[in-house]
């Protein structure tokens, strides 16, 4: 998203919203701008596209060596500029990562307009105590980030994942959260957590080349260009690997028996 010019942002927000058409809820990431007067703006202009929540990014509300104090203040300031607006969180890991501890989440969650949290501490016990704290908000999800404990996440009451592990072959994701609980399917279940956590450092190396590789070789129309870097040829390594990757999620889907929907 830091690659993507303001009108950028908001051409693809509208292209995914015109492509979704309602079939399934839509949030997009809008705090852009250097105060949190400029971050409401932005993040009113998200909103009025059409999507269900405007996503805010905790690292752009306070410098690293800001304090939780500040950060709550600018969050709190920033709830007040954009009045009913459902908003989420997202601890995204750039410019630096900015976790919410839990205490600070759950006081957000219960004013109601926070319906989604994308989480990337990487600590499952953080993970429980943030769905413990944050039980009671019926309209709230806390969508976990790191597969490497996804199963124990959904089991700890987390909503969904939101990993870049659905950018290679969403219907394994989706197949996980839908299965993850079913004793008939416990084998299965374990088969996909020990897949993920086997593939996450392949799968992340050369990100987001690898993916849009990988994409490419399960027919979609994509190429491999990025603003990130320089270079945009895959190497012969990311092909190797993602060669490899594509055979053994093949092995694993005739396993669990799920068909691919392209």
């Amino acid at each position: 998203m830091f690659d993507l010019t303001p009108d950028e942002h908001l051409q693809l927000v509208s292209y995914v919203l015109k492509v979704v058409d309602g079939r399934v809820p839509v949030v997009a990431s809008g705090n852009f701008g250097q105060s949190v007067l400029q971050q409401a703006a932005s993040v009113k202009q998200i909103y009025q596209l059409g999507v269900q929540a405007v996503v805010i990014l905790t690292c752009l509300l306070a410098d690293k060596q800001e304090d939780d104090f500040i950060l709550e203040q600018r969050i709190s300031e920033l709830l007040t500029l954009t009045g009913d607006i459902p908003l989420g969180f997202y601890e995204c890991p750039l410019p630096y990562k900015r976790i919410l501890s839990p205490a600070l989440l759950s006081k957000f969650v219960h004013t109601a307009k926070i319906l989604y949290h994308k989480d990337t501490s990487l600590n499952i016990d953080q993970v429980r105590l943030k769905n413990n704290l944050c039980m009671d908000a019926s309209r709230f999800g806390l969508y976990d980030a790191y597969m490497a404990h996804a199963v124990k996440s959904l089991n700890a009451g987390s909503k969904g994942l939101s990993c870049i592990q659905g950018n290679y072959f969403p219907e394994l994701v989706v197949w996980l959260c839908q299965n993850y609980n079913k004793p008939p399917l416990h084998s299965e279940v374990k088969l996909v957590q020990d897949f993920f956590t086997r593939q996450m450092d392949v799968m992340h190396r050369d990100y987001p080349k690898s993916a849009k590789y990988y994409l490419q070789k399960r027919g979609l129309p994509i190429a491999a260009y990025t603003r990130q870097t320089a270079n945009n040829d895959v190497s012969l390594e990311t092909k190797q690997q993602m060669d490899h990757l594509m055979t053994e999620y093949q092995l694993l889907a005739d396993k669990i028996d799920l068909v691919a929907p392209f």
